[in-house]
């Protein structure tokens, strides 16, 4: 449920027959080579959305479910009295553990982020080991092209050596822009300017089976620590970076100049929809997207 969307925007149509964002995604990434879907949702939501989302698949792909739950912890650990909010991303990709056992990308629900994303992502899977640590990938978007004109936005930012390997992805939660430029407001005392062109995080990443292992490694570590906190969450980028520091693995960042848009509030909806009529005019996409062999 999005809090600041209102609904569950996963379900809402933007293209001209009724796909969702979701639908794009599917498509993009079936057609740059992968093979099966795993929908990670809350369980209250599993007939609504089998219904809504599911059920058009079916002869189309594998489609698997996992079910978040604020319940679903390490052993020996209970739920904190009072907490309601999800545990946050890495929660939910934690969810899927037994339905992964190889490459995989994970993506964000309701972001449109492009066919050459998802090729990227693809072709580096699609490599053949040559590191003796994990070896990951993170599509990196434009920080001036991933903007809401409704209000702030989360990203995370990247930081990059010279051979495009992550050093660094810092989680900034109020960005907005400003003129030219986009500042972050999470600490209204100490206003953070950026030129826009930095490379951000819309979590879209390319994983092995090896960061499932990671997920179960260290979750209790992050349930000592905040547990306490009720609003507390759980990040993949937080993962990813403990890994990276510790040495545990190397990432590599794809640049990708893919159109990209999504819905944050409900007031960025017309835009979208916008923005897939123009695509689909173009013919980038059928107008009927799953008619399409």
């Amino acid at each position: 449920m999005g809090s600041r969307y209102g609904g569950l925007k996963q379900c809402d149509p933007v293209g001209p027959s009724g796909e969702t964002i979701m639908d794009y995604s599917v498509y993009d990434a079936l057609r740059t080579g992968f093979d099966r879907v795993v929908f990670v949702i809350r369980r209250d939501f599993e007939e609504d959305f089998r219904s809504a989302v599911g059920s058009k698949y079916a002869g189309v792909v594998k489609v698997d479910y996992a079910f978040q739950s604020l319940d679903d912890l390490p052993a020996g650990y209970t739920l904190p009295v009072g907490r309601e909010k999800p545990w946050g991303t890495a929660h939910a990709l934690r969810a899927a553990r037994d339905l992964i056992d190889g490459p995989f990308a994970a993506i964000n629900a309701d972001d449109f982020y492009g066919q050459d994303s998802f090729q990227q992502l693809s072709g580096f899977l699609k490599q053949p080991a040559a590191s003796q640590i994990a070896r990951f990938a993170l599509v990196g978007f434009r920080m001036d092209q991933t903007l809401s004109e409704n209000g702030s936005v989360a990203r995370g930012v990247c930081t990059v050596d010279d051979s495009g390997r992550l050093l660094a992805v810092t989680e900034k939660t109020k960005l907005v822009r400003v003129g030219n430029d986009v500042e972050d407001r999470s600490d209204p005392d100490h206003r953070v300017v950026y030129t826009g062109a930095e490379r951000v995080s819309l979590n879209l990443w390319g994983f092995t089976s090896e960061f499932m292992d990671e997920l179960e490694a260290v979750f209790p570590a992050f349930l000592d620590k905040h547990s306490g906190n009720l609003k507390a969450e759980w990040y993949i980028p937080f993962v990813v970076d403990t890994m990276v520091q510790g040495r545990r693995a190397e990432v590599m960042v794809l640049p990708t100049e893919s159109s990209w848009f999504g819905i944050t509030y409900r007031e960025d909806r017309p835009q979208v929809v916008a923005a897939v009529a123009a695509l689909v005019e173009q013919g980038v996409y059928p107008a009927r997207l799953w008619d399409v062999e």
